[in-house]
């Protein structure tokens, strides 16, 4: 197994793709998705653009579907919501198709979504996103961050750093499976960081950003690590299931 990331979709090779890509967006798309699939929705949809997915979603009846819309950290005008997982309760998501668009981590899975097999991960399904390679064992892995607009964010390489840093633990691998630089910075800014995910995100420019939008009670939810068993993954293009 070789294991790569980058740090946001644009840094990305254009001439191939993994065995297994993961796609990160921890502040907070890749949250919101494993939230709302842990929450009993039957899928989430994702697009980069907002009139597709009101044209998509429209096929769809009112009680089946949910439309999050987020440009900038907040919501978009028109749309059920916006990207905070906090929303996701399962009173409100039960049964229901999410159709999604964010600035950034909506971006990131249409980047790889013709690999082989595609991944949501954030710091709360961490440890299911692990496992899950850790059974299949795929010969290459890229961990994508979704930064913030073609920029390094420090949430989503150090949400890399954890999943590399848990594998090659669990493993009792050398560093030899790392397939690029990316790989020891990450584990290097998570293995800083772990015990003040929350502090971190206090640093991080979109952390920031949210905290100006009264989005504290976000960051908190989305610091924990491991409290959620769920595994967002790709059955259609565009389309992630929780993997049974």
């Amino acid at each position: 197994m070789k294991l790569f990331v980058y740090h946001t979709p644009e840094l990305t090779p254009t001439d191939q793709m993994p065995d297994c890509a993961i796609a990160v967006d921890v502040l907070r798309a890749t949250t919101t998705m494993a939230t709302v699939l842990a929450a009993g929705g039957e899928a989430v949809q994702v697009f980069s653009d907002l009139d597709q997915l009101m044209q998509v979603s429209e096929s769809w009846l009112p009680d089946k579907r949910l439309r999050a819309g987020e440009r900038g950290g907040g919501t978009v005008p028109g749309f059920d919501m916006g990207n905070s997982p906090l929303d996701c309760t399962p009173e409100r998501v039960q049964g229901r198709r999410l159709f999604i668009s964010t600035t950034n981590g909506t971006r990131a899975l249409q980047r790889v979504q013709n690999a082989k097999k595609v991944l949501a991960a954030a710091f709360i399904n961490r440890a299911a996103v692990v496992n899950y390679v850790l059974q299949q064992q795929p010969e290459t892995v890229w961990i994508v961050g979704s930064g913030w607009e073609g920029s390094f964010s420090l949430e989503d390489t150090a949400c890399a750093g954890a999943i590399a840093h848990s594998i090659i633990q669990q493993t009792n691998a050398s560093l030899d499976v790392a397939g690029n630089d990316e790989v020891f910075g990450a584990i290097a800014l998570y293995s800083q960081w772990q015990d003040n995910l929350l502090g971190l995100f206090h640093h991080a420019s979109h952390g920031k950003r949210l905290l100006r939008l009264n989005c504290l009670e976000d960051l908190k939810y989305c610091s924990q690590i491991d409290i959620l068993d769920v595994l967002p993954m790709q059955h259609e293009p565009g389309v992630l299931k929780s993997k049974k």
